[in-house]
């Protein structure tokens, strides 16, 4: 690896399965890092490929995607569908209120497995703003999250070694490097984004 990919990597790693569900948390509302806590599953079971390590890693992961809904939800929920509207464009939150309103349940589980770009944040504010029963977001979200995780761990115990090889390549870590530099972007655009329109929806005295 080039110094900076691994004193980067490490940096990261050190966390362990707390940064994992810190990660988590932020991802799953306010912060833009696809494939982070994904990413960061596979390589920490790379690392230590015993199943007890993978399991603690998913969970972590899990645990930290659910709370990060549950803050979606206490933040969207009291607003409606005014409060999806706020943070996507009409035609999208249409969108995604349509689906919702046909699936309910499996729209949001099959938001909850899928990999980015996939809108799995935008799903959650649809439950909020049609105010789709707390418990069932909570189950299904984690339960999703759980397999999904799951899955990417016992894959890195399979294919570990190999994976450790193929992070050494120049091209992976030149992607590594342009996916963290990508979501700091991505992340202050919708920090900035969700005060923005935080701000706006205050009425003025």
């Amino acid at each position: 690896m080039t110094h900076f990919t691994a004193a980067l990597f490490a940096f990261i790693l050190r966390f362990g399965g707390v940064g994992l569900l810190v990660l988590g948390i932020l991802d799953s509302s306010f912060l833009f890092a696809p494939w982070g806590n994904d990413l960061l599953v596979v390589a920490m079971t790379a690392q230590h490929p015993h199943l007890a390590n993978m399991l603690y890693y998913s969970v972590m992961s899990t645990v930290g995607s659910v709370l990060g809904c549950l803050l979606i939800d206490m933040t969207r929920r009291p607003l409606g569908e005014q409060g999806i509207e706020k943070h996507l464009s009409a035609r999208r939150s249409k969108q995604v209120l349509k689906k919702f309103r046909e699936s309910s349940g499996r729209a949001l589980a099959i938001a909850s497995l899928m990999p980015p770009p996939f809108p799995f944040t935008a799903f959650v504010m649809a439950a909020s703003a049609l105010q789709y029963s707390r418990k069932r977001l909570v189950l299904i979200v984690g339960s999703t999250r759980l397999i999904r995780f799951t899955l990417l761990g016992l894959l890195a115990m399979r294919f570990g070694e190999g994976i450790l090889k193929w992070s050494e390549n120049p091209v992976v870590q030149g992607f590594l490097v342009t996916l963290i530099v990508l979501c700091i972007v991505g992340s202050v655009v919708s920090v900035y984004g969700w005060i923005r329109r935080a701000h706006s929806s205050v009425p003025s005295a």
